[in-house]
Formats: C-alpha cells, structure tokens, sequence
C-alpha cells in the first residue's frame, strides 16, 4: 500500500542576514506580510494540503516560532474576558486541534540539505514535504501549490520538484532542472544542477520551495560530501536520488514572491493588502493618490 504524505519539514534556522536589522532578534520567517507571518502562511499551506505533523528544523535563536505555534493562555484568556470573540477565534485557530508541531534543533549551519537531514528521525520511512517559507506562493482560486504537488505525488509515487520559469539570465540564482518527457504540468527529470551559469544550464526550469521527497533522499544527504559553500546541499542529494529512482518536476499553477529578497518582501506584501477584505479598498485608494503621485513626481524629477 502507497504511503501518504502526512508529514512536512520547514527549514528556519538560517540567520536572515539579507533582512538585517530586522531579523537580528526576530526570525526572518516570523516578518509579517499584511497580518500573518511568513511562516504561517507556509503552515496553512501545507494544512490545506492535508498535513497533519509539522517538522521545524530551528536554532536557538527561533524560539519565536515556537512561541507563535504555541498556545497563549494570558492572551486568549484577555481576549475572552473583553469579549473579543473574533480575535480569540483568529489566535487559536493558528494550529488546527488535528495538526501536531514538532521542532528539531539544527546544531550547525550546514546547508538547506543538513537542515532536512535533521528531520530524519520524525519523518522516518515516510514520504514527506518540504517548504520554504521565504517562497510566499498565493494560488488564487487554485489549490494550493503543495496540494497540486500531493494529487501529483498521488498519482506517480515519486519525488516531485516545485519548478518554475526564471528568466534565462538568472538561472545562477536557482537549482535548475534538465528536463524530459512531459505529461501536463508534470516532466520527468533527466538532471539537476545547482546554480548554473545561464551559458551552462539546460533549461529555464527552476527549483522554487517546494518538494516533496521519498524517505531514500536521507542516504544520499548522509553520504554526499559537502559541497558550495561547505554545506550538504539538497540539490546534490537529489542529484543521486535520480540515479535510483525517478523524481518529477511540477510546473505549479501560482504567483511567487521571493520573500527572502526585499523587494520580493515588499512586492508580496502589497498584493496581499489588496487582497485584504478590510484593508484593500482603502489601500488602493491610498496607492493610487498618494504614492501615484509620488511615483509620477518621480518620474519628473528623472526626465530633468
């Protein structure tokens, strides 16, 4: 009998220098687009995917995380005595009751790859996701992009890799995919490279935070060497998967923001406003006023 996908790992114990102040005491997964933080949004994502364990791979500087995750009594006890019902119903529904959290400490900074290796023994010999909660992925009406991935997983029992189209020219930025043959949104995957020069990489098609892995990634994680960086890279792990068993690549049907860039950050956090159901009609009253006439003030100012 095929085994489900039930559990999903989060990587958060990297440091967020690029968000420097900020995140010099606040995990950057913990920065807020609108009204949740980063990391909540991925949670629910993988909620909505019918994840029942969440795995979070921390440091010691996460506990913020935990916290956020955890139940707050002093608050939900204020909130219930003023009779804020509505607020009350928002902070205990941040973990659904059938959804257990789990956190394992990452003792080194060893690469996105030793993050996942850590996992290991709560994920055991099951198939598993994982998410990175700097890729802020909104799906519109779609399901969500780890939902698409599991009905994907469901069908061909592989390991599947979250790909999109990167511009040609930024392929150095990204894990990129050399791949086959194509049912759909579904390609088989022929090779994977980590950061190609664009002169050098096969395609266009990149590895955007999402996975979904079979429990075999743990013995190439644990046998590969380091490598860029002097980390365990998932990529190379991957990259010896395929020499036993067929992994797929899922061309997701979504919007990315890249939330570990600024302006990813900002960009994200705009559109999200406007999608705000108390927020957005005034929110765009303001952009078109207040900042269209900066923008076009600018503009002159430019042209002088």
């Amino acid at each position: 009998m095929e085994k489900i996908i039930k559990k999903a790992v989060f990587p958060v114990a990297g440091l967020g220098t690029r968000f420097l102040p900020a995140t010099k005491a606040n995990p950057k997964e913990m920065l807020t687009v609108v009204d949740k933080p980063l990391i909540q949004y991925a949670a629910e994502e993988a909620v909505n995917a019918g994840i029942e364990e969440l795995v979070f791979v921390t440091s010691s500087s996460k506990r913020a995380i935990e916290d956020h995750f955890d139940k707050n009594y002093e608050l939900e006890s204020e909130l219930e005595k003023k009779g804020k019902t509505e607020l009350l119903k928002i902070v205990q529904e941040v973990v659904p009751a059938n959804v257990t959290c789990v956190y394992v400490r990452q003792p080194e900074a060893l690469g996105l790859g030793h993050a996942v290796l850590c996992a290991k023994p709560v994920v055991g010999d099951e198939p598993f996701a994982v998410i990175l909660a700097d890729d802020l992925i909104n799906s519109g009406g779609s399901s969500c992009v780890l939902g698409q991935m599991v009905s994907a997983y469901n069908q061909y029992h592989a390991s599947i890799l979250g790909v999109e189209e990167v511009p040609p020219e930024e392929t150095d930025k990204y894990g990129i995919v050399d791949p086959g043959e194509t049912d759909g949104r579904v390609s088989h995957v022929h090779n994977i490279v980590e950061k190609p020069a664009p002169k050098e990489a096969r395609s266009n098609l990149a590895v955007v935070g999402r996975y979904i892995l079979t429990p075999a990634i743990f013995k190439h994680l644990e046998q590969i060497p380091r490598g860029a960086g002097g980390e365990i890279q998932l990529t190379d792990a991957i990259e010896e998967l395929l020499r036993e068993e067929q992994v797929l690549a899922y061309r997701f049907e979504g919007k990315r923001y890249d939330c570990g860039s600024k302006l990813g950050y900002l960009q994200a956090t705009v559109e999200y406003a406007l999608e705000h159901s108390e927020l957005r009609d005034d929110f765009l009253e303001y952009l078109m006023t207040e900042v269209g006439q900066r923008a076009k003030e600018h503009l002159r100012a430019s042209n002088d």
